[in-house]
């Protein structure tokens, strides 16, 4: 006898997944950051988190070191994504595998190296902030590069070419083209930078010798020893990340519209 399986049935095991690994630790952080010591349902760490300036620092912080970060990881990757979409090169691939193969090695590992170098120049404990941001490109770069790079050479030659018969100089050609069909691109290089280097604390703890505090060394700090706390600060950096891919999300539908245009 054969068995039928329909489409629901084939997602029970995504369901189940989503379930315990999602919704439940959802149910539970959200359950810690409203109640008290006690259990009791009680609004105290969300207005403790709101009215301490030490906290509403941080997030600061965070989202200036998140932001520059991205800011000088596009700044880099553009360039390198642009040049390598656009040459001629049989083996490009190679080239851009020699920016991809540090996302193989261990994350540890790269953010040591790095600690190693600034040790030998003399930079390490000098400038915590600058470190730490050199780390977060360091890691980040090829986040950056590998999303541009697909968009960048899936578009179409011909539009460069229809550029140039209408007159278009390679200004021009830039950003009328190869900026607005390369935002997709862009945005999920900003997703995939921006949102983790708000949390990562490793970066900060071993390049900024433990001197600046970004958010998620707050919420691990916390949750050693209050989870109810803790669970306010990992909550409301949820919302945080949540806003964020709703506006990139709405931006990327934009410039896919932009580009269908063209």
């Amino acid at each position: 006898m054969k068995l039928r399986f329909s489409r629901k049935m084939l997602c029970i095991p995504y369901a189940v997944f989503l379930l315990f690994f999602v919704i439940v630790p959802m149910l539970v952080i959200v359950f810690y950051a409203f109640t008290d010591q006690n259990n009791h349902v009680s609004f105290n760490n969300f207005i403790q988190f709101f009215s301490d300036p030490t906290k509403l620092s941080t997030i600061v912080y965070s989202l200036v070191i998140a932001l520059i970060t991205t800011v000088v990881t596009l700044l880099i990757a553009y360039p390198v994504s642009y040049i390598l979409a656009r040459s001629k090169i049989k083996k490009k691939t190679v080239l851009l595998l020699l920016f991809i193969t540090p996302m193989w090695i261990n994350f540890v590992l790269r953010v040591n190296a790095i600690r190693e170098l600034l040790s030998w120049i003399g930079m390490l404990g000098e400038a915590n902030y600058f470190n730490t941001i050199l780390g977060m490109v360091y890691d980040f770069l090829p986040f950056m590069i590998l999303p541009l790079y697909t968009t960048l050479q899936k578009i179409d030659n011909s539009l460069y070419e229809a550029s140039a018969d209408l007159g278009g100089n390679a200004f021009t050609t830039f950003f009328r083209i190869t900026v607005p069909l390369s935002m997709p691109g862009v945005l999920s290089g900003i997703t995939m930078v921006f949102l983790p280097s708000m949390t990562n604390y490793v970066v900060s703890d071993m390049l900024g010798n433990s001197k600046v505090t970004i958010v998620g060394k707050f919420i691990e700090t916390y949750f050693g020893s209050d989870w109810h706390m803790g669970s306010m600060i990992a909550l409301v950096l949820l919302v945080i990340v949540f806003v964020s891919t709703i506006l990139s999300g709405g931006f990327k539908s934009e410039e896919n519209v932009r580009g269908a245009n063209l």
